[in-house]
This record gives structure tokens, C-alpha cells and sequence, in this order.
């Protein structure tokens, strides 16, 4: 009895509780016989993530410069990758957010977060690219069909039972619809000559910084596939999926039409007895699995073919648009070599992808907010109250901005620049210092993905410091 109270006590104990209380002690849950039934938030983090990075940045540099600097994506895949697990391996220890777990070192780090997140996304720019393709279609103006669509995500997020559900069918249909585009494209679009070209992926690999601009490239690598508070809302996804410990802690529910359940301040832990060590081991690998085989293949598998399409249709042209308008352009000359049905398709998909994007981003932002003010300042209000709170003002603020006449506000454009780098500069060492001191020894990270997450600080600490320079000088010229 003593030695089991020792025990429970260093468990405990390693919780900092000065400014929110300790987690509960709880059994891990066992971990899923097969793969297939946790399938879904890497899916979500591909599917929020694939938007402008996807259909403009990467393409844009393969239409430029060709293939030579695809390789960027999977070393920045690569970083998100790791970035990502140590964020799950906090919630899939805990059931808390890792925004909680910063909280328990500081009360208002997950304030901070957030706000930054929100600073980010005010500008509703992913709905707004969405628009501008539609007008491709149908005709009109963008601004109206943009603030339909914003109200649209409100209704959607508001009126689904499960919100996370509901977030993971559209996203999976996002995805199934890019890697459609991706085979039916690969078969009519892309020639011998340009599918002989994709070893220069490797053999030609380069940063071509003298035609591009350095900020730019390092921009693409860090931010492939996802980038700033996206990756920090993995822990809210995997816990609405039930997850590890996140099997404890309730899910965002429609204050319409769900059933609001009671949620815990905190959130729990586990002893590291024989048999949960070996439910965290399978829990450990099934996570990883799950996040490889969606997230990081989808990604690269859709930047490595948008930027092959663009490198076989519109490379080296001249006066290529870098904003959403060389979407157009490609989308014209895909139609040309191929057929109108093939570019109706490419702006269907990319309707649909820049859509399930900001309906992806308006989550992700209210969940950060709500699951911060709920833990630390809100504590007798629901989880699922604050969450529709913020959503709605983030539809109604973008409303506002569209209806102003900010199409493109260039302080919010380099707020937004300005803050993804920065947050992830800040919240890799957190994320060490959270796993390696919270953690009992059994379920801390080893010495691959300590380096992996010095690495990321020093990537995004000079990404942020370029980024910087870059666009206070565009905003002073």
C-alpha cells in the first residue's frame, strides 16, 4: 500500500498545480486492435491544411524554377510530423491540450496561443480564395459568394451533433476529392516528359533563392501541409476522437442539436504499471501510424502533383500571377491541352479544398479559444458555449471585413505572416519542456525527436526573423 502511494504521489506530483489543479489518476484505455477505427485527425490536419500552400505557393515555384525545390515539403513534413506527436503524446497521456499542459507553467500561455491563432485568421482569406474560384465557374463577384460561404460554415459547425464528426466527413471528402484530381490528372495531364522529370526531385534538388527569394522558400518548407495553430489543435482533434486518455473527456457538441456532457476541469493520468506501459505503447504506434499514412503521405503525395501539373502546363511561362489568380491561368491551360471538362474539374476540386479549408480554420481557431478560456478563466461555463461564442465571431468579423471593402487588408496579410512562424518558434521548446518535465520517464521523447524539436525552433525562429524583415519592409515601401 505505501509503495502504490509513493507511486500515485510521483505521478501526481509531476503536474505543476499552482495555477490550475492536478489531473485525476485513471487507467490508460486500451489501445484499438486495428488502425482503421482511429483513422480521421490526420486526415483533418491534411485537409485543413491543403489549401493555398497546395494550390498556389508550391505550384507557383515548380512553375518557375520546376521541380527542384519539392523536396522542402518533405522536410517540412518531416519537422510537422515530429511537431505533431509531441504534441499528441501530451494529450494522449493526459486528455488535456498541450494549450492546458502550457498553462500549468504559466496561466495565461494558452491565452497567448490563442490570441495569436485568432490574429492570424481574422483576414478570412481561405474563403475568400474559395469564392474567387467559383466566379471561374458561375461568374459574379467574390464578396457576396464569400460571405455566403462564411455563413455557411457558421450553420454547418453550429448544427452538427458532433462537431469533430462532422469536421471529419467534410475533410475526408476534401481529400478523397484532391487525390480524384490527382488520378484523373496523372492520367490525362501530365506527359512522359514531365513524369521523366520527377527524379530532379532529387537529383536537382536546390534552393533557388536567387529567383525566388529566400523568405518565400523557407516560408513553402516550414509551412507544408500545415503550420502555426493548426498543429497545435491535433490535441483537440485526437481527443473529440477519443484517443488515449482523450477517451475520458467529453466532445464539442451543437448546443442545438447535441447532448452536452459534464467536462472535467483538468484531465488525467495514468499509473506507468506493466499493463498501461504496454497500452501506451500500442496507443504510441497506432498515433504515429495514423498521422504518417494521412497526414504526411496525403500531403506530399498532392503538393508533389499539383507542382508536376503546374511543371507540365504552364513552366516557364511569363507573367505568371503568385496569388490565387495563377489558378486561373492554370486552370485555363489545363482546359486548353486537356479539355474544359479537365479545368472545370482542377477549379471544382479547388473550390471544394479552399472551402473545407476555412471551415477547417474557423474550427481549429474557436476550438484553441474555447478550450483555453474554459480551463483557466470560464471554468463554470460549457466547453461547447464559448466554442459556437468564438465561431461566430470570427464568421461575423470576416463578414465585416468583406463588407468594408477589405479585400486583401495588408496589416492583417502580415499579421498573419508574422505570427505562424513565431508561434511555432515559441510553442516547439514548450512542447520539450512540457513532455520531458510533466512526463513520467517511461513516456517522455527520446533523443531523435529532442533533436528534431531543436531543430524546429531554430528552423522557425529564423523563418520568424525573416518573415519579419521581409514584411514590415513591404509594408514600409
Amino acid at each position: 500500500m505505501s509503495q502504490e502511494h509513493d507511486t500515485r504521489s510521483t505521478v501526481l506530483d509531476r503536474f505543476p498545480s499552482k495555477h490550475l489543479p492536478p489531473p485525476q489518476l485513471r487507467d490508460l484505455p486500451p489501445g484499438p486492435p486495428r488502425l482503421l477505427p482511429v483513422l480521421g485527425p490526420g486526415i483533418v490536419a491534411a485537409g485543413v491544411g491543403l489549401a493555398s500552400g497546395e494550390f498556389i505557393l508550391y505550384p507557383y515555384i515548380a512553375s518557375q524554377v520546376g521541380l527542384v525545390f519539392v523536396w522542402a515539403a518533405l522536410v517540412g513534413l518531416g519537422t510537422q510530423f515530429f511537431i505533431n506527436m509531441e504534441i499528441e503524446r501530451y494529450t494522449l497521456a493526459t486528455g488535456e491540450t498541450v494549450l492546458t499542459g502550457f498553462s500549468r507553467f504559466w496561466r495565461h500561455w494558452g491565452l497567448v496561443f490563442a490570441g495569436m491563432a485568432f490574429l492570424a485568421n481574422l483576414w478570412p482569406g481561405w474563403v475568400t480564395s474559395s469564392a474567387t474560384l467559383l466566379t471561374y465557374l458561375v461568374g459574379g463577384t467574390p464578396t457576396p459568394i464569400a460571405i455566403g460561404m462564411l455563413l455557411a460554415i457558421g450553420v454547418i459547425l453550429t448544427l452538427a451533433p458532433v462537431v469533430y464528426t462532422a469536421l471529419e466527413r467534410i475533410e475526408t471528402f476534401k481529400v478523397l476529392a484532391v487525390l480524384v484530381l490527382v488520378v484523373v490528372g496523372a492520367t490525362f495531364a501530365i506527359d512522359a516528359s514531365a513524369w521523366g522529370d520527377v527524379p530532379d526531385v532529387v537529383t536537382e534538388a536546390s534552393v533557388p533563392s536567387a529567383q525566388l527569394g529566400f523568405a518565400l522558400l523557407m516560408g513553402a518548407l516550414a509551412f507544408a501541409g500545415a503550420g502555426g495553430g493548426q498543429n497545435l489543435c491535433q490535441s483537440n482533434w485526437i481527443r473529440d476522437k477519443g484517443f488515449g486518455m482523450g477517451a475520458y473527456v467529453p466532445r464539442i457538441v451543437s448546443p442545438l442539436t447535441g447532448k452536452p456532457e459534464a467536462a472535467p476541469a483538468t484531465g488525467y493520468a495514468f499509473e506507468p504499471t506493466e499493463e498501461n506501459l504496454a497500452r501506451w505503447r500500442r496507443w504510441w504506434r497506432v498515433a504515429n501510424t495514423e498521422q504518417l499514412v494521412t497526414f504526411v503521405a496525403i500531403t506530399f503525395v498532392t503538393i508533389l502533383f499539383t507542382s508536376l501539373l503546374a511543371y507540365a502546363t504552364v513552366f516557364g511561362r511569363p507573367g505568371l500571377a503568385s496569388d490565387i489568380s495563377f489558378v486561373r491561368t492554370e486552370g485555363e491551360v489545363l482546359a486548353e491541352a486537356v479539355g474544359g471538362w479537365f479545368g472545370t474539374l482542377f477549379w471544382v476540386v479547388g473550390v471544394v479544398s479552399l472551402f473545407a479549408a476555412a471551415l477547417g480554420i474557423v474550427d481549429y481557431t474557436s476550438r484553441l479559444g474555447a478550450d483555453v478560456l474554459r480551463v483557466s478563466y470560464l471554468k463554470r461555463t460549457s466547453e461547447s458555449k464559448v466554442y459556437f461564442a468564438l465561431v461566430w465571431g470570427l464568421v461575423l468579423f470576416g463578414c465585416v471585413v468583406l463588407l468594408v471593402g477589405l479585400t486583401q487588408p495588408l496589416v492583417l496579410l502580415v499579421i498573419s505572416a508574422v505570427v505562424g512562424g513565431f508561434m511555432m518558434f515559441i510553442y516547439s521548446g514548450l512542447l520539450l519542456l512540457l513532455n520531458r518535465r510533466v512526463l513520467p520517464p517511461q513516456l517522455r521523447p527520446r533523443a531523435l525527436r529532442i533533436g528534431v524539436l531543436v531543430w524546429a525552433v531554430l528552423l522557425f525562429g529564423t523563418l520568424s526573423v525573416l518573415t519579419f524583415r521581409e514584411q514590415i519592409g513591404n509594408l514600409l515601401d
